[in-house]
């Protein structure tokens, strides 16, 4: 087998000291342009957009194209239509894909981890297209499915013809998306954090080390807390990328479209990056385990069982915010035993001026035993003449 570095064609160029330059820039008011087509700034727990230019105006996406492609690969693992460790065997037409790849070559056996590694590390056109055909059967029927999870997401300037975004050879239509469309897809693909674990990492390799792969996102290496997601070029779409960085509990969601070069996608996004976290903060409400309450437990051995969280419960929210959350608590009257430990038993709501901003479930502390029949009868009646004896006081 070969030794191959795999490394983007384009993108993976480092400029020596423009990103250490960017991380002290910051945007001073949200209306600052960009030096892109379009572009858009979003806080990922709430949604809200902190600055945008020519958001929803459509634009070829390029390789961005591969974020859809990826999200239906971890929407298929969580529900276990497919597995990690599916061996996918490329077809000649996966092989026959230009730019950006891992030189795929048919009847090639790789599996659906390594695939996915290709995708998101550096983009590879061939990897993209064998997985869509592993999880459609072919690439006509996967662009289907692609469509559609674009209408369900609400992207109104989505359109998809391939699972590349290259450019296509004849005149046809090719894909079209917008900033806004980007990051709102950004955002649900964020619900699959193992992804990260790809996007994220700056040096890799696939066939056993045989072949090396170096992140086509820059940022990913020189700014603090960048993890993803998506670099895209073609000389129609110009440079492209849809970033995510997180720092001290805030996440941010960048886009940047129809860039000049590579140098100035990045320096734009570090700008927006640096903006967002300069206007967000984390605020821990209650640790992990906190008890915020308890439920009682009909006919269980224990007459109660604790509510608790069972993760840190936090809320971003602008720095210009001085008003506090106000915590509100919402359990269920009773729970009938057997209770299983983590079971839900209420949820928590932050809120400020009447808006909620943050929900969180709570769960059982502990299992709670049912009561053998005896013993529940016993309860059942002690329980009734206490209740008639407090009536008649």
């Amino acid at each position: 087998m070969r030794r191959w570095l795999i490394v983007p064609l384009v993108g993976a160029i480092f400029v020596g000291g423009s990103f250490g330059l960017c991380q002290g820039s910051v945007l001073s008011e949200p209306g600052m342009r960009v030096e892109a087509e379009s572009a858009i700034l979003m806080e990922e727990s709430t949604g809200e957009i902190l600055m945008e230019q020519n958001a929803h105006k459509p634009l070829p996406p390029a390789s961005v194209t591969k974020m859809m492609v990826m999200l239906l690969a971890m929407e298929a693992l969580d529900e276990g239509k497919i597995k990690l460790t599916d061996e996918v065997v490329a077809s000649p037409e996966a092989c026959r894909m230009g730019g950006s790849q891992i030189w795929l070559e048919p009847g090639e056996v790789m599996t659906v981890a390594d695939l996915l590694k290709a995708i998101c590390i550096v983009s590879a056109n061939d990897a993209s297209y064998a997985l869509a055909e592993h999880l459609a059967g072919s690439e006509e029927r996967f662009v289907a499915l692609m469509n559609r999870r674009a209408k369900e997401l609400g992207l109104k300037n989505t359109v998809y013809y391939n699972t590349t975004g290259l450019t296509p050879d004849h005149k046809g239509p090719g894909n079209m998306t917008s900033a806004y469309d980007m990051a709102v897809l950004a955002r649900e693909l964020l619900k699959h954090p193992k992804v990260l674990q790809w996007t994220g990492t700056w040096l890799d390799s696939v066939r056993d080390g045989k072949s090396y792969l170096r992140n086509t996102n820059n940022l990913v290496r020189f700014y603090q807390g960048c993890d993803g997601l998506k670099t895209g070029f073609t000389e129609d779409a110009g440079f492209c990328l849809v970033g995510t960085a997180k720092r001290d509990g805030v996440r941010m969601i960048t886009v940047i479209m129809k860039a000049k070069t590579a140098k100035i996608r990045s320096r734009e996004m570090s700008k927006l990056f640096n903006y967002g976290f300069s206007q967000y903060q984390a605020t821990l409400i209650y640790p992990a385990g906190a008890t915020l309450g308890k439920v009682p437990v009909v006919l269980g051995k224990q007459k109660y069982v604790n509510a608790i969280l069972p993760e840190a419960l936090s809320v971003v929210l602008r720095r210009d915010i001085k008003e506090k959350p106000r915590v509100k608590v919402e359990l269920k009257k009773s729970l009938r035993a057997p209770v299983t430990k983590g079971a839900m038993v209420g949820k928590v709501l932050l809120t400020i001026d009447g808006k909620t901003v943050k929900e969180a479930l709570l769960t059982a502390q502990s299992e709670v035993q049912a009561l053998n029949a005896i013993t529940a009868w016993w309860r059942t009646v002690t329980d009734f003449l206490g209740q008639m004896f407090v009536g008649h006081r």
